[in-house]
């Protein structure tokens, strides 16, 4: 899976962020000396973000080498060994805290999207993302949940039409909202948030291409998927809004089409990671 095409630039403003002009600590260290460090995970987890690594250590000097044990994507247990990484000492001291962060917030991402995804395995339901994201970083965010197997909603306000409360107010209504959608010839989805089984069969009959169904009930939800079939020309369903672990499954069952999650970008814990660093001879 390619990394996002903005890549460079973040790493270059984590490491101007932390390194400014220059990393004073770390000439305390000869320039010529060499060093080895191994970086291992405290606790199990879905690898994500090598390509961040990589540019990270890169960016600060290109003779650093790395060696991954744990491939992108794949499972990682407490205590196991992710890669190791050699070169000038200097470069790797000022690289780690970078490297690290992007890893961490990555991995963590990777992981709570993988372990949500596996709760709807048997369903034809998908879990999708949001635009929770810590900013600046939606990309590398949006990468990591395609990484632990979810999938992209829009990445922004620019590829994807979603009419909310508000628009629908100062539009005059949802039908008018989706026309002037429509007349706008934009060539993206266009989706409309409702509250209710009244608004849904309004969006269906304007011509929306998806619904949101926002913080429905089980049973109501149920409704939305029996009315939805009915229609004569049905949409794709979403659900959202207070999404846990422990409803998500039930969710599913009900027969929407998609999942969003916002917790998975916004609320990510970072995974624990350790880097054990060694002078070379």
């Amino acid at each position: 899976m390619p990394p996002p095409g903005d890549l460079p630039q973040q790493v270059a403003r984590a490491l101007a962020e932390d390194v400014g002009g220059g990393d004073l600590t770390a000439l305390l260290v000869p320039p010529e000396q060499e060093g080895q460090a191994t970086v291992i995970t405290r606790e199990p987890a879905i690898l994500c973000g090598i390509p961040y690594v990589e540019a990270s250590f890169r960016q600060v000097d290109p003779r650093v080498r790395l060696e991954w044990h744990v491939g992108e994507g794949d499972a990682a247990g407490a205590g196991q060994i992710l890669f190791t990484v050699e070169g000038p000492a200097r470069a790797l001291l000022t690289g780690e805290r970078t490297a690290l962060n992007f890893l961490q917030l990555l991995c963590g991402t990777a992981t709570a999207a993988h372990s949500f995804a596996a709760l709807l395995e048997g369903t034809h339901c998908r879990l999708l993302d949001t635009r929770k994201t810590l900013p600046g970083l939606r990309s590398a965010q949006k990468y990591a949940v395609r990484i632990g197997g979810g999938h992209n909603h829009r990445m922004g306000l620019f590829d994807g039409i979603l009419i909310k409360e508000n628009h629908i107010v100062a539009a005059g209504s949802i039908a008018k909202a989706v026309a002037r959608a429509r007349q706008m010839g934009a060539r993206v989805p266009v989706e409309v948030e409702v509250e209710n089984l009244a608004e849904l069969r309004q969006a269906i009959e304007a011509g929306a291409d998806i619904v949101m169904l926002d913080e429905f009930p089980l049973e109501a939800m149920r409704e939305a998927v029996a009315v939805n079939a009915g229609a004569a020309t049905p949409v794709k369903l979403e659900a959202s809004g207070g999404v846990t672990a422990s409803t998500i499954r039930d969710i599913a069952a009900t027969g929407v089409d998609f999942v969003s999650v916002g917790s998975i970008t916004k609320h990510v814990r970072a995974i624990d990671l350790s880097m054990r660093f060694k002078c070379s001879a």
